[in-house]
């Protein structure tokens, strides 16, 4: 990834479209570099898990109701989604020097979705508190992270024992990278892993997703 880092940290000092036109071939030397790695990485997920493809996201930004005005994003990013109905959740790399993440879990879940996950946490948090004291969960994630509300959703006491989990409005893990770990060699066979250490927590998810609080099917 020498060649993506090299180019977004030129980018960083330069984002305009003046020095990006200019750059044109650094620029799709960097897309070329982290295409390649982005779908070696599909490759290896994909067998272990039923991935509906894999979205690389453009580094342009959209910036017509935004205050900062810099035309080009300095990261890339890809996205692999699961295939649903049966498989949830969505796994994420950010490549961007100082900031460089493999991630995932669900970032926007729809309002019922949502609904339906608290409400399991509401019952019992006896599942989910064992995956994520699991010690690989612990070594790659530490936690679950994401935005939440401040005391408690609309119907929930805020008294509840697992009010911290009920209360957010996304679940999402992460574990960083520095940017010797990225351009290094590993990195591919890293992401992986970190991927694979989300399965306990996605299978989990996936089947309170699919099923009524009873446990029937919905699908």
């Amino acid at each position: 990834m020498k060649k993506t880092f090299e180019f977004l940290k030129q980018l960083e000092k330069n984002n305009n479209r003046e020095w990006f036109a200019s750059h044109k071939a650094e620029y799709e030397s960097a897309v070329k570099e982290n295409k390649v790695f982005f779908n070696k990485v599909y490759a290896e997920l994909q067998k272990n898990d039923h991935i509906k493809g894999v979205h690389i996201f453009r580094i342009y930004r959209d910036v017509r109701f935004s205050k900062d005005q810099t035309p080009y994003k300095t990261n890339f990013g890809a996205g692999y989604s699961r295939v649903k109905p049966m498989l949830r959740g969505g796994y994420y790399i950010h490549l961007e020097p100082g900031n460089s993440f493999v991630g995932g879990g669900f970032w926007a879940p729809d309002a019922k979705d949502l609904l339906r996950i608290r409400k399991e946490f509401e019952i019992s948090t006896q599942e989910i508190d064992k995956i994520i004291s699991d010690k690989t969960f612990i070594n790659y994630f530490k936690e679950i992270q994401g935005e939440a509300v401040k005391t408690a959703p609309r119907g929930f006491d805020k008294d509840h024992p697992s009010i911290d989990l009920i209360r957010k409005k996304q679940y999402v893990v992460m574990r960083k990278f520095t940017d010797q770990e990225v351009v290094s060699e590993a990195f591919q066979n890293e992401a992986v892993l970190t991927f694979l250490a989300m399965r306990p927590f996605f299978d989990y998810m996936s089947e309170v997703l699919t099923t009524h609080l009873n446990g029937e099917s919905l699908i």
